[in-house]
């Protein structure tokens, strides 16, 4: 009797794990097919489609890694000339935002926690936690933006260029994956 039900019990899970490693062989082979196999070599302040992008929050934005480059796993951008002001307060509903600050100094809120950060210095925003930023020195900042997976992130960016009206938009937001949290606590009246 302990014999039929552990074969009993064996038998269940088995069919269960040769599942999960057919789906996942399948999704590895289905990644490694759909990645293109060029290099990308961009210069210093380069946009990888030579078209550098503008927000109200900066003058400027170069995309040095696309979705497109990498099956949508990381999108990559480079801000220059961060100003005081940044982005509303959001979160995004699947991709972990990490901030690698490249020069002068920028003020970050993730959650409620409050930072300061300097070139060198990186924070990590995780998914689902609401965060912005804005550029606190008397320079203009510089940093690096990696979102993981890209998401509709590059669309975003692209979309409130054409038309900055749309990104007071809550709904818009959440066509991007995103929700709009609120106004930043970094905006000046």
């Amino acid at each position: 009797m302990e014999r039929r039900s552990f074969l009993r019990g064996v038998s269940s899970i088995l069919p269960a794990v040769g599942l999960q490693e057919m789906l996942a062989r399948q999704v590895e082979a289905q990644s490694a097919a759909a990645l293109p196999n060029e290099v990308h070599v961009l210069g210093a302040g380069k946009d990888r489609f030579d078209h550098p992008h503008t927000m109200g929050f900066t003058t400027g934005m170069v995309y040095k890694v696309s979705g497109s480059d990498t099956n949508g796993g990381l999108f990559v951008m480079e801000h220059t000339h961060l100003s005081p002001g940044g982005p509303p307060l959001h979160l995004h509903f699947a991709q972990e935002e990490w901030f690698y600050v490249l020069a002068g100094e920028v003020a970050f809120q993730v959650g409620e926690q409050r930072l300061s950060l300097r070139a060198g210095e990186s924070v990590l925003a995780p998914r689902r936690i609401p965060h912005t930023f804005s550029a606190a020195g008397t320079e203009p900042a510089r940093m690096l933006i990696a979102f993981c997976p890209a998401g509709k992130m590059e669309q975003y960016f692209r979309e409130v260029e054409a038309d900055p009206k749309r990104n007071a938009d809550a709904e818009f937001w959440k066509s991007c994956e995103m929700e709009l949290v609120g106004p930043s606590p970094f905006w000046k009246t």
